[in-house]
């Protein structure tokens, strides 16, 4: 049977690999206080179209018995990312959460688009969000870009540019400038990595309505790029002035200089970033990994405040997304993976059959410290054993003791044998569990 394109299956060595990136990112989330929720799979197509996206992504369910009295209204579909069902979570729940609500997700999500690298049909998402009742101070915001760069720099990955702008800073500039349509200048500049400025500067007049000098302008701030707060200098020498402009330079430096960034990742204001969603309010990410940038952005997201509502309150918040199936993809193409496809560490031998309750034993105190154990499947020759082991990537193979023979342990990998007593031996640290390597080299790669 051909394969599904779009709906990624791994090999045991690549889905140790995605496991261990998932509880890096869980300890990481909950190290900042990040609580996990999961929310169902399904949404009405209405609350699911109503938040700006286009029906052709949108995977639509029914049930095959349905007998035709289903109506439009009853309509459901996958979602097509965690934020709408979160936010309809919170609406829901509202009186049973505590806010400010910091809540983690991870979860698959299902989006109907042409397969392609590092896009999928259904994928893995990372969320972290902070969502407030009425008001979210702004620091939630920092706090966003601060943990997601913290996860970020523990994964097994190239280094990675966090990009942060923020959507009044564009939207108070273009109205400075005197655009009728500050919306369709954001969506004409959001073409600036597919086009070149000439490009750009035509659309500009064309399809957002601007002269040749706005248009410029426009341009000129799109291509501002700081890894700290000199983008002010930078804006404020262009001479627009708006008071939106003002609030939006104010969030930006507190989001870039407040952030720190760890080893590995990089946080610039970056002003080419608007994020196609409409529900995006002020704070917008993307992050671009050395090497891929043909991915686009693999972690996304940005301050919302109209998301979630109710009758009462507004329950406004930020959050940031990361892609963890489409990070990983081109990783596992250029031969990312664990050095072997079990967890295990030791494979306990079998003399015979009558032995196995003996061989058994061994593994139960080995296991009760926490050492990854197995007992061999078939008492066959130890040769064939151990080449079992070997398959399968198991660094040690333990032989029981047998007469006046004691009990010995085999680094299968140095040919080294020696005595050992299954209630104190252990393996090296490093070996208690895979390794994260790439085909050309056997160092580990964190986390």
């Amino acid at each position: 049977m051909a394969k599904l394109s779009g709906f990624p299956e791994y090999l045991p060595a690549e889905r140790i690999v995605e496991q261990r990136v998932l509880d890096h990112l869980r300890r990481t989330f909950e190290l900042h206080g990040f609580t996990s929720i999961e929310t169902r799979a399904v949404e009405p197509v209405s609350e699911l179209l109503r938040k700006g996206e286009i029906d052709k992504e949108v995977y639509g369910v029914r049930r095959l018995a349905a007998e035709g009295d289903e109506t439009e209204k009853d309509a459901l579909a996958l979602h097509f990312d965690l934020t709408v069902p979160f936010a309809r979570y919170v609406v829901e729940n509202a009186n049973d959460l505590d806010f400010p609500f910091r809540r983690y997700q991870i979860q698959k999500v299902w989006r109907g688009e042409r397969p392609q690298q590092g896009r999928f049909r259904e994928f893995t998402q990372a969320d972290i969000d902070i969502v407030g009742r009425d008001t979210l101070p702004f620091h939630a915001d920092v706090d966003v870009a601060q943990v997601m760069a913290e996860a970020l720099a523990g994964l097994p990955v190239p280094p990675l540019t966090l990009q942060v702008n923020n959507r009044k800073l564009l939207e108070g500039f273009y109205l400075g400038v005197g655009a009728a349509d500050p919306a369709a200048v954001m969506r004409v500049v959001d073409k600036l990595d597919k086009l070149p400025g000439e490009k750009v500067i035509e659309l500009l007049g064309t399809d957002a309505g601007l002269d040749l000098r706005q248009a410029e302008l426009c341009l000129a701030v799109a291509q501002i790029c700081t890894p700290d707060g000199s983008f002010v200098e930078q804006v404020r020498a262009l001479g627009v002035e708006h008071p939106m402009l003002d609030e939006g330079l104010e969030e930006l430096r507190q989001v870039v200089e407040g952030a720190t960034a760890p080893e590995g990742v990089t946080v610039t204001a970056d002003l080419r970033i608007a994020r196609g969603l409409d529900y995006y309010t002020g704070t917008v990410f993307e992050t671009r990994m050395a090497g891929y940038e043909q991915l686009g952005s693999i972690c996304s997201g940005g301050r919302y405040d109209q998301l979630a509502r109710d009758n009462r309150s507004t329950y406004p918040g930020v959050g940031i997304s990361l892609g963890v199936s489409r990070l990983l993809a081109p990783l596992f193409a250029d031969g990312l993976r664990a050095d072997r496809s079990v967890p295990t560490a030791v494979l306990v031998t079998l003399l015979d059959e009558d032995s196995r309750p003996a061989s058994a034993e061994i593994a139960r105190a080995l296991r009760s410290r926490g050492v990854p154990t197995e007992v061999a499947p078939r008492p066959q020759k130890l040769g064939q054993q151990i080449r079992h082991a070997e398959r399968r990537g198991i660094p040690f193979v333990w032989f029981p003791a047998t007469g006046d023979q004691p009990h010995q342990v085999k680094d299968i990998r140095s040919g080294d044998q020696v005595d050992a007593d299954p209630s104190v031996w252990l393996p090296p640290a490093e070996d208690l569990a895979p390794r994260l390597v790439t085909t050309d080299t056997t160092e580990e790669t964190t986390p």
